[in-house]
């Protein structure tokens, strides 16, 4: 079938079967292949990647919106157990023909190592896994959507008791994180169950590929060719060493301000300075419309961009019963463009939440550019520096007229801010030990060893906090981390991209415009280079180590002082 028969959009794909693709690739799998003719086979093998993939991207994203709906999730298993593993067989196979033919140029050498790196784990007899591994993942998204609790004579959906957690009333914190804690404790013996085979899967991938264990698959599939295992350890005790001395600093500053006996984990949501919680938006619409503006405070381009997005609709903001829980940026790669979904419930964590998802989705439009699909796969670590830098790079517009902030509360949100970057190093450790003791323990598939194991590394990376008595809501907060049941391993980047997103803001305190430049065009390199040389393109380098890590450390708490100095 010649390439020129692929349909004109993703939509054309959206109802169809592998059996209505796999003509298409396997016309690329058998044209004569040659020197002359191996850019154009190129072209069109990304082509019909970016619909495939964008076909995908619009079944997820409309089940994710209402996991309620059967047909909704039919259509995204259609994709996800069937046609993507059957997809990335067949990458497999065009890779080969790529690799045989010895074409390579400066700005595939990644994508190239990348396809070296698949066929070499490849083996067919985990297809399958995959397939059943999707299925258990929309298992946990149908189980979480479907969350609600009842409060006050009305039925929420989770992401609704946010703005309670942050109730200056102690009582109603103390309420609202247990009946969230208690409603993932419901469905604790469920979720562990699909856990335990998730595990067992991912294990059989592992030895099926010829690894010891689901770690050592994960970082080669990953393609984490600039660190290691090892790397992620002294990231893990660095942490340790340097941001928890200072995270216990901010905990016991917050008590001292709350005035109560012990901090417990109801109290990590209000802000201290504030006599009511701030509301800085009352509506999807508003919450984008006033993120329009903090963004064209950043760089006029990125708020047309954001724009766009508006206009075209590429925007699910807001929280609703049977919707997955959390937020994500997907890139649909035919039509060039981001989508972001969140749950907002109207609280400044939401801002945050939508700078994030934003960053991504400027890394999408700037390496649309590139010509090849693959080269606009970023790495995980550079497209969360993308995003965590966005965070840093757009608060000071937050209280821009008719934007989020007063400027006192600005201030406020810029310290809450900042405390919040240390406490989510201690959380990305964690996480990312716990994951690591999962697949390399022999214990993992346990299920009271991986909670006593939850407890254990919990306790290592959060001080102060007061959790007597608490001890099953303590567990509880791993089944919520959606990543360790759908996308493991995927966390240590939010680490690695915090320090150098913090590096980037550093930048940008001497020379705003320059660090600007420097973030802006590291973005539009893709995957196009090391990720090394893109964080150096950003003014930034990977960092694991203590006394690295200590600098920005102190540099965070130094602006904390100053903050606190100028109120």
């Amino acid at each position: 079938m010649p390439a020129a028969a692929l349909p004109p959009d993703a939509s054309a794909f959206a109802g169809a079967s592998w059996e209505d693709i796999a003509p298409f690739y396997q016309e690329l799998a058998t044209r004569p292949l040659d020197e002359a003719t191996i850019e154009a086979w190129l072209a069109d093998w990304s082509r019909l990647e970016g619909l495939v993939t964008e076909a995908a991207s619009v079944a997820m994203i409309t089940y994710t919106g209402d996991t309620t709906d059967g047909q909704k999730q039919a259509t995204n298993l259609r994709f996800s157990t069937t046609i993507l593993p059957q997809v990335e067989e067949q990458t497999v196979r065009l890779a080969r023909r790529l690799v045989a033919s010895g074409y390579t140029r400066p700005d595939l050498e990644t994508t190239i190592a990348r396809f070296r790196s698949q066929i070499e784990i490849f083996r067919e007899a985990n297809v399958p896994l995959f397939s059943r591994l999707e299925a258990l993942g929309s298992q946990y998204q149908e189980i979480t959507g479907g969350m609600t609790v009842s409060w006050d004579g009305a039925e929420l959906p989770l992401p609704q008791l946010q703005p309670f957690m942050k109730s200056t009333d102690r009582p109603t914190r103390e309420r609202a994180f247990l009946a969230v804690s208690d409603r993932y404790l419901a469905e604790r013996r469920p979720l562990s169950i699909l856990f335990d085979r998730m595990y067992a899967l991912r294990q059989e991938v592992a030895s099926n590929a010829g690894f010891a264990d689901y770690q050592g698959f994960a970082f080669r599939a990953k393609n984490r060719f600039d660190y290691g295992p090892e790397d992620c350890a002294r990231f893990h005790s660095a942490v340790e060493e340097t941001v928890v001395p200072a995270v216990g600093r901010i905990l016991s500053r917050r008590q001292a301000m709350l005035a109560v006996d012990t901090l417990r984990p109801w109290d990590l949501g209000v802000d201290p300075h504030q006599c009511s919680p701030v509301r800085p938006f009352a509506s999807a619409e508003e919450l984008a419309t006033k993120a329009q503006r903090v963004f064209t405070d950043v760089d006029r381009d990125l708020g047309r961009q954001f724009g766009v997005m508006i206009d075209e609709r590429l925007l699910d903001l807001d929280s609703r019963a049977g919707k997955a829980p959390g937020g994500y940026c997907d890139t649909l790669h035919d039509r060039g463009r981001p989508f972001i979904f969140m749950n907002a419930a109207g609280v400044m964590d939401d801002v945050r939440t939508l700078l994030h998802e934003a960053g991504h989705s400027f890394h999408a439009f700037a390496s649309d550019a590139l010509p090849f699909v693959w080269q606009r796969y970023p790495g995980a670590e550079i497209a969360e520096l993308a995003s965590m830098s966005m965070e840093l790079l757009a608060a000071p517009g937050l209280a821009l007229e008719n934007g989020f902030l007063s400027e006192a509360e600005r201030q406020d949100a810029w310290v809450e801010h900042l405390e919040e970057i240390q406490m989510t190093l201690t959380h990305v450790a964690s996480v990312d030990a716990f994951q690591s003791w999962i697949y390399t323990s022999g214990q993992g598939g346990d299920e009271t060893a991986r909670d006593r194991a939850w407890l254990e590394i919990r306790a290592r990376f959060e001080p102060v906090v007061d959790w007597t008595g608490l001890e099953q809501q303590r567990v509880a907060r791993w089944y919520r981390q959606i990543h360790i049941f759908l996308y493991p391993f995927y966390y240590i980047e939010y680490g690695i991209a915090q320090l150098g997103a913090l590096q980037v803001w550093r930048n940008s305190r001497r020379d705003g415009v320059h660090a600007l430049e420097q973030y802006r065009r590291a973005l539009t390199l893709g995957s196009t280079t090391s990720l090394p040389e893109m964080y150096r393109t950003a003014g930034a380098e990977l960092v694991f180590d203590a006394r690295q890590m200590g600098i920005l450390v102190r540099m965070v708490e130094d602006e904390l002082e100053a903050v606190r100095d100028r109120k």
